[in-house]
């Protein structure tokens, strides 16, 4: 089966309408965390829904049972259940972070008019959505978009440029992050689309470098490995203002950090983001590898890990957890309560 299917009407799955619905614009309840990710976890370890990514080789070797989830608080505490420590590739997760960092090099404004903030409505790899917008990628959480903040990473080189990836994300998760090479080599093998969209975009006059090493570096970001703990505190970096919670050091300025979940908000979830803010109510960012990120603005965030994906390549057991959490927690940013009155 080929991910993701254009024009697909698969919806978010859900299954959480009789967990009842907490709202909050408050702390997280501490003493609650623990239990709620360890319910949510029994409740959907056994979801059999979903494919593997077999497109990319590697991916499609993953062990399907796999299921962890972990999430940060901005005060520093990490809660983790199930296979949290398990490495897998970062993947597409890999781009709001970078975003991240270059809108810090550069400027909210240089990079919006040069990548865009828009939601496609296409698969996260369309050819048609650059050509249809006269080569401007639309937004850095789609490949066009992603190979071009990519290349607007600092460093003469692509070697300097794929250096100061690694350190940055290593950054935001508070450890040295390593290479896949296994991963790296068989991306490598099969991204020849990112290569047609590197050249278009050169085409186009979107990227100043040479477009072979934009791709290689990007395919080295997305290789990169993690836990959904890791995912869990990057998240919470941002959460917390872009102060890691676990290091204590600053990666990025507060007012990127609400830029970057802006734009992932809108574009998070390729073509189901719409969808995803709907019912869930955050910012989030997935992964064909089977991972997703959830970021709760000043409280905290989620990293969820599971290989099968829905057709938009989502995890699905990933996005049930997370949305019976966001609910159980009172996490969804467009959630309110009638003021209590006497």
């Amino acid at each position: 089966m080929n991910y993701p299917s254009e024009g697909n009407n698969e919806t978010i799955p859900t299954d959480f309408d009789d967990v009842v619905q907490h709202v909050s614009t408050g702390a997280l309840e501490h003493d609650r965390i623990d239990a709620l990710l360890q319910e949510a976890h029994e409740r959907y370890a056994d979801a059999d829904e979903g494919l593997l990514a077999h497109y990319i080789p590697i991916l499609g070797q993953a062990d399907p049972d796999l299921f962890g989830i972990a999430m940060s608080h901005v005060g520093g505490s990490v809660h983790t259940v199930g296979d949290c420590d398990y490495q897998f590739s970062i993947q597409s997760i890999s781009k709001m972070f970078v975003y991240a960092l270059v809108v810090q090099e550069h400027g909210r404004e240089e990079v919006r008019e040069r990548i865009g903030v828009n939601n496609t409505g296409m698969s996260f790899n369309s050819v048609m959505a650059v050509e249809l917008n006269n080569g401007h990628p639309m937004n850095p959480m789609v490949n066009a978009g992603a190979i071009a903040t990519t290349a607007m990473m600092p460093g003469k080189t692509a070697a300097k440029k794929w250096e100061n990836v690694r350190e940055g994300l290593s950054a935001f998760a508070g450890r040295p992050l390593t290479l896949d090479d296994e991963v790296y080599h068989s991306e490598s093998l099969a991204n020849e689309r990112n290569k047609a969209l590197g050249r278009l975009l050169k085409s186009y006059g979107r990227l100043e470098n040479d477009p072979h090493d934009a791709v290689d570096v990007y395919t080295k970001q997305c290789s990169l490995n993690v836990t959904a703990h890791d995912l869990a505190v990057m998240g919470a970096t941002l959460a917390d203002g872009g102060v890691n919670p676990v290091t204590g050091k600053r990666v990025v300025d507060a007012d990127v950090c609400r830029d970057t979940l802006a734009t992932v908000a809108s574009n998070g979830l390729y073509e189901r983001s719409g969808e995803w803010l709907f019912e869930i109510g955050i910012p989030a960012k997935s992964g064909v590898s089977g991972g997703i990120v959830a970021v709760a603005p000043g409280k905290g965030a989620i990293g969820a890990f599971s290989p099968p994906l829905d057709m938009a390549g989502n995890s699905v057991r990933a996005q049930l957890a997370i949305g019976q959490l966001s609910r159980a927690m009172g996490l969804n940013l467009f959630a309110s309560a009638p003021e209590k009155r006497t």
